[in-house]
């Protein structure tokens, strides 16, 4: 069997850098450290990292005064980064700064006098805490739909921003949209949309060509992990999204031939090689990778952590970009 590995794929800079921010608290401060919501969408980052004393709460009111608190990388509401602040927690923010960007044009459009769309969908926690860091009237839009059903004037000022695990194709038809229906619209630019989620978008597509069915490696609540597995359907491909490999199912690989996998950007390679090796236990199998976009982008940790370096690397664990000994770069 032929497996032929999407590049990119799996951790991003944003997850890399959240993930390290934990492993860096508890170096320098010791556990537990408390984290509100998973810090990313992974099952095995989170419960490594418990395993190494990291708590995760959903709401503050589960954290003891004057503890070391982080928050994870899909953002927060302005209200809780108040609440840390009156209950003098320890804060630690770990929201990716592409996210972070997302929140400062907002608040930019919003200055403006413009009525700000968000382009997202309801009740992502990164959706939740953009709402919630634009300090007025947002609207939430999923569709197309939604647009042509919104209650405003054709010549109010609009200006949209979107989700970050939605690529420049998940929201080229909702901007169109917008720019039909109303007059006057801005936005950022395609070089603003978050550069991992086209790039792995984008290889998803180039794996479309040539494999018989796609794993895509990631948990069933991460927005862009749903989304590749989406756009794997969507090209007529079996698609499946699991978490590892022992939820391959065998008829899955019936008259299969050519196996594809990727992984979302909070998927730890880790999980990609469990993944090839459930498949080695059922017939010998000879990887290959794609050719495919280098990603070279690095966030900094916060500087209260820059002289502490992470002992258990669970955010180097990803590989991205290399190929291991044991795989063929595929022509």
């Amino acid at each position: 069997m032929k497996v032929i590995l999407a590049k990119p794929r799996g951790f991003c800079a944003g997850v890399v850098r959240a993930i390290e921010i934990v492993e860096r608290a508890l170096d320098k401060y010791g556990p537990p450290v408390y984290v509100r919501h998973e810090i990313v969408h992974n099952k095995w980052v989170v419960d490594a990292l418990k395993a190494r004393g990291a708590r995760f709460v959903e709401e503050l009111s589960e954290v003891p005064p004057n503890a070391i608190t982080i928050f994870s990388a899909h953002g927060v509401a302005k209200k809780v980064q108040v609440e840390a602040a009156g209950r003098g927690l320890r804060v630690l923010n770990a929201t990716c700064p592409l996210v972070s960007k997302v929140h400062a044009q907002g608040r930019h459009y919003l200055r403006n006098g413009r009525t700000v769309v968000l382009i997202g969908h309801a009740g992502h926690p990164e959706v939740e805490g953009t709402l919630g860091q634009i300090p007025g009237p947002v609207i939430l839009v999923q569709t197309e739909a939604d647009v042509s059903r919104l209650d405003l004037a054709e010549d109010i000022p609009i200006a949209y921003v979107t989700q970050t695990t939605l690529s420049v194709d998940d929201t080229k038809g909702i901007i169109a949209a917008l720019f039909r229906r109303f007059k006057d619209v801005v936005g950022p630019g395609t070089q603003d949309i978050c550069y991992a989620t086209q790039n792995r978008q984008t290889a998803l597509l180039e794996l479309t060509r040539l494999v018989d069915v796609i794993f895509v490696v990631g948990a069933k609540n991460s927005s862009n992990s749903n989304r590749l597995c989406e756009i794997g359907i969507e090209a007529g491909v079996p698609t499946h999204l699991i978490a590892n490999g022992r939820e391959i199912k065998p008829e899955w690989l019936h008259n299969v031939e050519v196996v594809g996998i990727t992984a979302g950007a909070s998927a730890p390679e880790i999980m990609v090689r469990d993944v090839i090796n459930a498949l080695q236990a059922i017939e010998p199998v000879e990887v290959f990778t794609l050719p495919g976009q280098d990603e070279h982008i690095e966030f900094r940790v916060p500087v209260e952590l820059l002289d502490v370096t992470a002992t258990q690397q669970i955010s180097k664990d990803s590989n991205l970009g290399h190929s291991p000994s044991s795989e063929t770069v595929c022509r």
